[in-house]
C-alpha cells in the first residue's frame, strides 16, 4: 500500500487541483476590490492585475469581464483535460492543501524573517498601511493569485524552457530560473505608485520569499504556491499591521 502522504503529493500535483483550489483566490479578490473601492475611482489592484486588465482595456474590452471570461474558458479546457482525473476527485484533499500552505507560510516568514534580521539587522516588510484593511486583504489574495501566475506560471516555466537548453541539463535549467524570476519577483515590489522605496533589507527578503515561492511551484504546483503568498501576505497584515 503506497504511503498516504507520497499519495496526496502525487495526487495533488496537477492542473487539476491547483485550478480548482486557486478559484477562490480569484474571485474574493475581485469581489473585495468591489466592496473595499465601492467608487470605483482610483481603484488600487495588484501590479500585474493592472497589467494584464490596463492591456486588456488598450484593445477596448471590459477587463473584469474579460477575465471572467478567460477564466471561465481556462477551467473549462483544464477540467476538459483532467476529465478522468475529475471522476477520482478527492474534496478531503482540498483542506490539506490550505494546511499544507499555511505550513508553508508560516516556514516561509520565519525563514526569511531570520535570514534577512541576521544579515542586515532590519526588518523585513511593512503592511500598506495607507489603505484599509479590507484593501489589504484583497490584495493579499491578488498577490497570491496574479504574481503567483506571472512570476511563477509564466516566468518560472519559460524560463526553465529557455536555461535548459542553453545549460542542455534540466537541473541547471530549473535553477538559473528559480533564481532570475526570484530576482524579477522582488524588483517589481519597487514599481507602481504603491512600489516601496527601495532598501537592501526588504529587496533581500523579497528575492529569498520569491526564492521559496519558486521551489514551491516547481515541486508542488500553483494551487499551493499561490496560497502560501496569499496567506503569508494576511499574516503579514494580521501580526505586523
Amino acid at each position: 500500500m503506497k504511503n498516504p502522504v507520497k499519495q496526496y503529493l502525487e495526487d495533488t500535483h496537477n492542473l487539476l487541483y491547483s485550478f480548482l483550489v486557486s478559484l477562490p483566490l480569484f474571485l474574493l479578490y475581485e469581489v473585495l476590490i468591489l466592496i473595499s473601492q465601492p467608487q470605483g475611482e482610483n481603484i488600487v489592484r495588484i501590479s500585474v492585475d493592472v497589467w494584464i486588465k490596463s492591456l486588456f482595456t488598450y484593445f477596448g474590452v471590459n477587463a473584469v469581464s474579460f477575465s471572467l471570461l478567460i477564466v471561465m474558458l481556462v477551467g473549462l479546457f483544464i477540467l476538459y483535460k483532467e476529465r478522468d482525473r475529475l471522476k477520482s476527485l478527492k474534496f478531503a484533499y482540498f483542506p490539506m492543501l490550505m494546511v499544507e500552505a499555511t505550513v508553508y507560510a508560516i516556514v516561509v516568514a520565519f525563514i526569511s524573517q531570520s535570514i534577512v534580521s541576521f544579515i542586515l539587522n532590519m526588518a523585513a516588510s511593512d503592511p500598506i498601511s495607507s489603505l484599509s484593511t479590507l484593501q489589504q486583504l484583497a490584495l493579499s489574495l491578488g498577490a497570491g493569485l496574479y504574481e503567483e501566475l506571472f512570476f511563477r506560471v509564466l516566468l518560472v516555466t519559460l524560463f526553465i524552457l529557455i536555461f535548459t537548453k542553453i545549460f542542455n541539463k534540466r537541473w541547471a535549467g530549473v535553477t538559473a530560473a528559480v533564481l532570475l524570476s526570484a530576482l524579477l519577483f522582488s524588483a517589481v515590489h519597487y514599481v507602481g505608485a504603491i512600489g516601496d522605496a527601495f532598501t537592501m533589507g526588504s529587496f533581500l527578503y523579497r528575492f529569498l520569499f520569491g526564492l521559496i515561492l519558486n521551489g514551491i511551484y516547481v515541486y508542488r504546483g500553483f494551487g499551493v504556491a499561490a496560497w502560501t503568498h496569499a496567506i503569508y501576505d494576511i499574516m503579514v497584515i494580521a501580526f505586523l499591521s
